[in-house]
């Protein structure tokens, strides 16, 4: 297959949405990405529609229960820091920066989901020192590019405050253009969380996620420069996505208190869970429902039990599905039953108090809940992400009317005149000239 660009930069804006559209047509970066290339204002995301199966879907071209990628993070019950899906390993079949070394491209990451320990040229992993005896320095040194990451800590390091944002963000901004200026990698990956942080604890439209928007958009000239500098322009392509849309809410479902009144989830003197039968795991605006064993008549208990109580909107479930019904919308097929959540509430892991919160702004200001979450059914209204292409092989000023997350790993393998083999999703051939 034959390339149409020698160098692909996949910008992702974690929860940038469809309706961020009118903004972006008024920022000057974005509108100019915009006029230069083919926008798609409706891309269909994943279920659930988290971060991590999310950018698992974006270079697999498939859906979580292909990939693996199921959730954030990995079912360890009681656990109050789970670990997250961290690892490359995780992940099965192949991904567009496999085969990008596969085909003897050269390739860079920056906190992009999954690749910790990814066979990726200069790499810097996303995975958090989530333990007390980890340091977040070390932990990233040996899951990367080890002497790649001393240097951009040597060079940019001043801009970070831990895990801060914006200056996370920040950091990971002077990286990648020193990289596409120094090291011209042909495949480069970046994840921006800025917004994604901003929406979750200030809600959807607030002046925080506004303000985070402009960020990108100064961030994306930044990058657009540097393509520019480094003398690569008319041979690159630049895609800005998004992963997943968000909703505001201002409940938290806890369907492990249930499950601990029906007494299939045991909790010791110290608060701690000793034993369980079933278990909510958390996909903030869904849920799954896994049982510890293979049975059949305790699937149909907790199915019959949640049918019930999604009968009662005010109990905050809009929809309980089957192993089934989660599996043919690509979710994962080892759980029990699926939970979606009604508009206004997302689901917690606590198994203590009542089996609703109402979540105050000491909530959110501890950390303990959010005012905006992502996760839920790409069904839900108004809950599409978006994808801009512009640069070498694409049409200009151009809208492709809809196409699903799952579509961009073969279009992007298709840019680099790469094979990602048999997947989900297919090439949107409207990006094309």
């Amino acid at each position: 297959m034959k390339a149409t660009t020698q160098y692909l930069i996949l910008l992702s804006f974690d929860c940038l949405s469809s309706h961020d559209i009118p903004i972006l047509e008024e920022l000057p970066n974005f509108r100019r990405l915009m006029q230069t290339g083919t926008t798609c204002k409706n891309v269909e995301t994943i279920y659930p529609s988290l971060t991590y199966p999310c950018h698992t879907s974006i270079v697999t071209g498939n859906y979580p229960k292909r990939h693996g990628i199921t959730s954030n993070t990995l079912l360890q019950p009681g656990k109050s820091s789970p670990d997250w899906y961290w690892h490359r390993h995780h992940i099965e079949g192949t991904t567009l920066y496999d085969e990008a070394k596969k085909a003897g491209l050269k390739t860079a990451a920056f906190l992009w989901p999954v690749t910790a320990k990814g066979d990726i040229d200069y790499h810097m992993p996303e995975i958090f020192a989530n333990r007390s005896y980890h340091h977040q320095i070390p932990v990233s040194l040996f899951n990367g590019s080890f002497f790649y990451q001393l240097e951009m800590n040597r060079r940019f390091g001043k801009l970070r405050k831990g895990l801060q944002q914006p200056h996370l963000d920040d950091f990971v901004l002077e990286s990648a253009a020193y990289t596409i200026k120094a090291k011209k990698p042909n495949l480069m990956l970046v994840h921006f969380t800025d917004l994604d942080t901003q929406r979750h604890y200030h809600g959807v439209s607030s002046n925080e996620a506004k303000a985070a928007l402009r960020r990108h958009d100064e961030r994306l000239g930044k990058i657009l420069e540097a393509v520019e500098v480094s003398g690569l322009k008319e041979q690159t392509t630049i895609a800005a996505l998004g992963d997943h849309s968000a909703l505001d809410e201002c409940k938290a479902v806890k369907p492990n208190t249930i499950l601990k009144e029906m007494g299939l989830l045991e909790v010791n003197a110290k608060g701690n869970v000793s034993n369980w039968a079933a278990y909510c795991k958390s996909c903030d605006g869904s849920a799954y429902i896994y049982a510890k064993n293979d049975d059949s008549r305790l699937d149909s208990r907790l199915l019959e039990h949640f049918k019930v109580l999604s009968q009662d909107g005010s109990n905050g479930i809009e929809r309980v599905l089957t192993r089934e019904e989660a599996s043919e919308k690509g979710a994962d097929p080892n759980a029990s039953l699926m939970l979606e959540a009604s508009l206004g509430f997302y689901f917690s892991e606590s198994y203590e108090g009542d089996y609703i919160d109402t979540i105050t702004q000491k909530d959110v200001d501890s950390k303990k809940y959010t005012w905006a979450s992502h996760g839920y059914s790409p069904d839900k209204p108004d809950y599409q992400t978006v994808l801009i292409l512009s640069g070498s092989g694409i049409a200009k000023n151009k809208i492709l009317p809809s196409m699903r997350l799952v579509d961009e790993g073969p279009t992007f393998a298709r840019l680099l005149g790469l094979n990602l083999g048999e997947t989900d999703g297919t090439v949107q051939e409207g990006f094309f000239i």
